[in-house]
């Protein structure tokens, strides 16, 4: 049975669209007939995947399916195995009420596979877009214990965390990064037209300006002539700075400077903590055997310096060492990191210690997060207003002077 993508019209000559599986074209179009459809483009949904891929959608953009729509998600499918409802029956009653056709797709093709025969885990991994390693080795674990339903709504809620947290750093950091973007329009707009039509009046007088003033006319030139050249010069060298941050190299020294960098390097160090306490916390709790556990939270810690620690601490662990112990030797976790987690490994209490870090480093995250935006916003104001003043500074005093001279 194969999952289609479809577009129609109804019989009250309305355009309408949808996601159904069907064992061929020919029953899928017969099934819609039924419902009153008139089908006028069916793709099966890898062909489909691909034409959104060419064509620029509006509807999808502000659409898209994201961690929060996938913890929902997962969240009904546990409430529905929690209920007695056998896995493909559930999946059944998750994918009619979906309203994201990419997710239902793939929700739609998981259940035809788990059909077949395949294990839910399996059948997931074919979708990799939407249920990362992390998620798929947590159902895995599940269904080797039995333990689906709490598996999953464990994984909901680690879903749900996180994109909570992404959410708030986002709203936090919304409010200043546009006004310094206003802030740029708006001195562009000074610069390239408002400068030069106040500044040719100096023209008209043979007197010397101040260095202030020379200085300002010469930017606003520099900027109104070669404003093209200074985007390339801008977009060359992000261009240049993301393929070299591509390269092996170039990755290990920027991240290594992410974490040095003041006020932000902090920042960046508690996000990366906060995401490794808990989602070791949670594949440790989810069943998940600790050094397959470490390999999948490194690889979602998304910097390759902490990368490398964590890659230490398994070979430590594979060899049975404890993971407090390399945590601690690398200087690059907290020491009340390390030292929770010594505490939870001697007290057979790891996982519960990882979600007290993880707690605690969120809320650290959100309190650095607003002190920063609070210190943002008028340092941007201040920078706004010094940059407009020291403008009409350099245009006002020599007007002041060619006043006075005239008088």
């Amino acid at each position: 049975m194969a999952v289609y993508a479809w577009r129609g019209v109804n019989a009250a000559g309305k355009g309408v669209k949808g996601v159904r599986d069907a064992d061929s074209p020919k029953q899928l179009r017969a099934l819609l007939k039924k419902d009153g459809v008139l089908v006028t483009e069916l793709l099966e949904s890898s062909e489909a995947a691909k034409k959104r891929g060419r064509e620029i959608d509006l509807k999808r953009m502000f659409n898209r399916v994201g961690t929060r729509e996938i913890a929902v998600s997962t969240q009904q499918l546990a409430v529905l195995l929690r209920s007695g409802i056998p896995l493909v029956e559930a999946l059944t009653a998750l994918i009619d009420q979906l309203d994201q056709p990419e997710l239902k797709a793939a929700f739609t093709d998981t259940r035809d596979k788990v059909n077949e025969g395949i294990s839910f885990a399996d059948a997931l991994r074919n979708h990799p877009k939407y249920f990362e390693d992390l998620y798929v080795n947590m159902v895995a674990a599940g269904e080797a214990s039995g333990t689906l339903e709490a598996v999953l709504q464990r994984l909901s809620e680690f879903l749900d965390a996180q994109a909570k947290l992404k959410s708030k750093v986002q709203s936090a950091l919304a409010y200043p990064l546009f006004m310094a973007f206003a802030s740029t329009i708006i001195i562009g707009v000074m610069m390239t037209v408002v400068v030069p039509k106040v500044t040719s009046i100096f023209q008209d007088f043979n007197q010397s300006l101040p260095w202030y003033t020379e200085l300002l006319i010469w930017s606003s030139d520099v900027i109104s002539g070669y404003w093209w050249l200074i985007f390339m010069l801008i977009g060359g060298g992000i261009w240049y700075f993301r393929r070299w941050r591509a390269t092996e190299e170039g990755r290990k020294k920027w991240d290594r400077f992410e974490l040095k960098i003041p006020l932000f390097g902090q920042l960046f160090l508690m996000v990366a903590v906060a995401r490794f306490a808990r989602t070791l916390s949670t594949l440790l709790t989810s069943g998940v055997p600790v050094l397959r556990a470490m390999e999948i939270t490194r690889n979602v810690l998304g910097n390759t310096e902490l990368m490398r620690v964590v890659d230490e601490a398994r070979n430590s662990v594979r060899e049975g060492e404890g993971l407090a112990k390399p945590l601690r030797a690398s200087k690059r976790f907290p020491p009340i990191v390390t030292h929770m987690i010594a505490i939870g490994e001697k007290s057979g209490q790891l996982e519960e210690m990882l979600e007290h870090v993880a707690l605690a480093y969120d809320q650290q995250v959100e309190v650095r997060v607003a002190a920063m935006t609070s210190l943002l916003e008028p340092l941007i104001i201040v920078v706004m207003g010094g940059v407009s003043g020291g403008i009409a500074f350099s245009i006002l005093m020599p007007l002041l002077q060619i006043n006075e001279f005239v008088g």
